[in-house]
């Protein structure tokens, strides 16, 4: 995917009925459906269903069985609860009548409160570092088929630019932590639910790698299944992300062939937008 405009087509439902809403498919290159898809549809999804005056703070959603990129993606919405600052929904993803994903929602009215948040750390700007396409081209020549398999499944409708060196990383082994600047690749007029939808989307990029980094070198010997097992964020404050955004990610744990990873967004002036946590499965397959 290419386009801003075909990525907010693919996050923009069919209405079947008041709580039955359908998607397409991004044909992703490694065969399954996208999790940050499902992800940015579940929440379009629930967004239908919410009065105007309410926004999400928080999902969270279970990836129950890989999705097949034949078949078009049911959403059905439960509509738990409508209280007086609060409202409640349960998104089931489904494919040939069986659940693939399942998310809950809680949207809020906007209120006033206390605040305060972690810094933002101090890092390299995007303006002085180069795009994850623009670096694999390095390793173009020496490693040619893991440049074509990570080049196939760099997104093409954001920028993304690691703080460290993509291709060092995924060759060695080294610490759980990593940082990447990202934005969409074009603008358009996007409104704070849209900009929920492809924030959901985009944070399924890059977070379970983390989790990935201290093990490459074994990883890289074997044949490793990776799959999303769940997936939560919380919003805390309005952003563009249109604009450079960076995403601090880090994986405290790994075990029991499940890593996890978490991670947190700020905009260019520090302040912090959203948190996004993660466990995936990270199994080495026998052939």
């Amino acid at each position: 995917m290419h386009v801003l405009e075909d990525l907010i087509a693919l996050l923009t439902l069919k209405k079947v009925d008041d709580t039955i809403y359908e998607g397409e498919n991004y044909q992703a290159p490694w065969g399954r459906v996208f999790g940050g898809q499902v992800l940015g549809q579940s929440l379009h999804a629930a967004y239908q269903t919410v009065p105007d005056d309410r926004v999400v703070h928080s999902l969270h959603g279970y990836f129950i069985l890989g999705g097949d990129l034949r078949y078009p993606i049911r959403y059905e919405v439960d509509t738990i609860r409508n209280g007086g600052s609060f409202t409640t929904r349960r998104v089931v993803a489904k494919q040939n009548g069986k659940a693939i994903f399942n998310m809950a929602a809680s949207f809020q009215v906007r209120a006033e409160g206390v605040d305060h948040q972690i810094p933002m750390p101090n890092l390299i700007p995007p303006e002085k570092l180069t795009t994850s396409l623009e670096q694999l081209e390095e390793i173009k020549e020496t490693f040619p088929s893991a440049y074509h398999r990570l080049r196939a499944i760099q997104p093409k409708v954001f920028d993304f630019k690691p703080v460290e060196k993509f291709t060092a990383q995924l060759a060695k082994n080294g610490s759980p932590f990593f940082n990447i600047w990202l934005r969409t690749a074009e603008k358009a007029p996007i409104d704070l639910r849209m900009q929920h939808q492809l924030m959901a989307y985009a944070s399924d990029y890059n977070l379970l790698t983390t989790a990935t980094l201290p093990h490459r070198e074994k990883l890289n010997k074997g044949n490793t299944f990776y799959a999303s097992l769940d997936h939560a964020i919380w919003f805390h404050r309005d952003f563009d992300i249109q604009n450079w955004l960076l995403y601090s990610m880090d994986s405290p744990s790994a075990s029991n062939s499940r890593g996890f990873a978490r991670g947190s967004i700020f905009d260019r002036k520090g302040i912090l937008v959203a948190s996004v946590a993660q466990e995936g499965l990270m199994r080495e397959q026998v052939i």
